[in-house]
C-alpha cells in the first residue's frame, strides 16, 4: 500500500486530537442536556460551555448562536425563518440553491458578485440576499463589507454562508452567518447559525435550540468543537505559511500547463481550482487517487457524484467547467507533501495531454 496524502480539506479536514479526546469524554456522559435531575445538568454544562466557546471565538453573544447538525441546516433555518425573497450568488452552494431563488445574481470570471445585478434585484423590494463568504470551490472571497452595505441600504437582509471562512477570516457582519465544525477542526454533525439582534427567526418546529429545531443536540460533536476552538485559540494555525505554499504550487502547475480558476480575485489561503485542459475531472481524479494524492473535484456534497462545476459554469468557464479539481490544503500540509502531489500531477498531465488533444 502506497502512502497517501490528503488534499481535501476543503470537504472535510481531520478532527483536532483535542476534539477527539473531548468527544470522547462527552459520549460516556449519561445525561441529556434537556434532564432536570445531575446528569441532565452537568450535560447541559458541556453544551453551554461549547457555546460560550464559540461565542468567544466568532465575537457574538451566546445568545445569538443557534446549534445545528452543520452549515446546510444552518443555512435552511435562516432562508426558511426570515419571511423574505431569496436572491442568491450564481455560485452558491447547493445547500442555498436547492431553495430556489427569486433571483441568481451573475459573477465575473473570477466569481465576484455583479453589483448591478444586485443593486436590480434590491430595487424589488425587500429580500434575504445569500452569499458566500468564500467559494468552496475556488476560495473567491466576496466583498462582503460592501454587499451588506449595499443590502442594508435597501432595506434587505443578508445571509453569509461561512462555512469556508470561518477560522481563516474574521467573520463578516451580517444578519444570519452560517458556520461548520468539520472545517475548523471539530467533527462533522454540527455546525451553528448567528443571527444578529435585529433579524426576524420564525419556524420554529421543536423544543431544542430555543425552538429552532428538533432533536437532541449532538453532545459530543460540540464539545469536541469547543475543544477544536480552544487548541486554536493556544496557538492559532499560520494561514500565511500556508498562503506560500498553495502559491508556490499553483506556480510550478501552471507553469506546467494547469489553469488557475480565481486567479485575479482575493481567495482563502488554502484552497486551488485547477483545470487540465482537454482532460475531464474524473479522469484526472482517479490517476490522483491511484498515484496517492486524495483531491476532489468541486464540493464533497453530492454522494460522489462528479459533474461539471456549476460555480466554473457561473464564472463562464464553459468546457473548464468539467476540466477542474479543487487541491485544499491545511497548516499541517507539508512542502514534501505538495512537491509529490505537483510531480504526480506533471506526471499526469504529460500522459493524458496526447490522448486529450487526439
Amino acid at each position: 500500500m502506497k502512502s497517501r496524502v490528503y488534499l481535501d480539506h476543503a470537504a472535510t479536514t481531520p478532527a483536532w486530537p483535542e476534539a477527539i479526546a473531548a468527544m470522547a469524554e462527552a459520549a460516556g456522559m449519561p445525561g441529556n442536556p434537556a434532564s432536570v435531575h445531575h446528569q441532565g445538568q452537568r450535560a447541559h454544562g458541556v453544551l453551554e460551555r461549547a457555546r460560550t466557546v464559540l461565542a468567544g471565538w466568532t465575537g457574538r453573544a451566546a445568545d445569538r448562536i443557534i446549534f445545528t447538525s452543520g452549515g446546510t441546516e444552518a443555512l435552511s433555518i435562516a432562508i426558511a425563518g426570515c419571511g423574505l425573497r431569496l436572491v442568491a450568488g450564481a455560485t452558491e452552494h447547493a445547500a442555498v440553491l436547492s431553495w430556489g431563488a427569486e433571483m441568481l445574481l451573475p459573477v465575473d470570471g473570477d466569481g465576484l458578485i455583479d453589483f448591478a445585478a444586485l443593486d436590480d434585484a434590491l430595487r424589488e423590494g425587500p429580500a434575504l440576499v445569500a452569499v458566500q463568504h468564500a467559494n468552496n470551490e475556488t476560495g473567491v472571497i466576496q466583498p462582503i463589507a460592501d454587499i451588506a452595505a449595499m443590502v442594508r441600504a435597501a432595506g434587505s437582509l443578508l445571509l453569509v454562508d461561512a462555512v469556508q471562512s470561518a477560522g481563516k477570516l474574521p467573520l463578516p457582519d451580517a444578519d444570519y452567518v452560517a458556520i461548520s465544525a468539520h472545517k475548523t477542526g471539530g467533527p462533522m454533525g454540527a455546525g451553528a447559525l448567528i443571527v444578529a439582534p435585529s433579524a426576524p427567526l420564525a419556524g420554529r418546529v421543536g423544543a431544542q435550540e430555543r425552538g429552532f429545531r428538533a432533536g437532541t443536540p449532538n453532545l459530543p460533536g460540540l464539545a469536541g468543537w469547543a475543544a477544536a476552538i480552544d487548541a486554536q485559540l493556544a496557538a492559532p494555525p499560520d494561514w500565511a505559511a500556508v498562503t506560500v505554499r498553495r502559491d508556490a504550487l499553483a506556480a510550478r502547475l501552471v507553469a506546467a500547463g494547469a489553469v488557475l480558476h480565481g486567479a485575479r480575485a482575493p481567495r482563502l489561503p488554502n484552497i486551488l481550482s485547477l483545470g487540465l485542459p482537454g482532460v475531464a475531472a474524473t479522469t484526472q481524479l482517479m490517476a490522483l487517487d491511484l498515484a496517492g494524492f486524495a483531491v476532489s473535484a468541486g464540493a464533497a456534497c453530492s454522494s460522489g457524484k462528479v459533474g461539471p462545476s456549476h460555480v466554473l459554469a457561473a464564472q463562464g468557464l464553459g468546457p473548464a467547467a468539467a476540466e477542474a479539481i479543487r487541491v485544499s490544503l491545511s497548516p499541517a500540509t507539508t512542502e514534501a507533501e505538495l512537491t509529490a502531489f505537483a510531480d504526480a500531477w506533471e506526471a499526469m498531465a504529460a500522459r493524458m495531454r496526447p490522448k486529450a488533444a487526439a
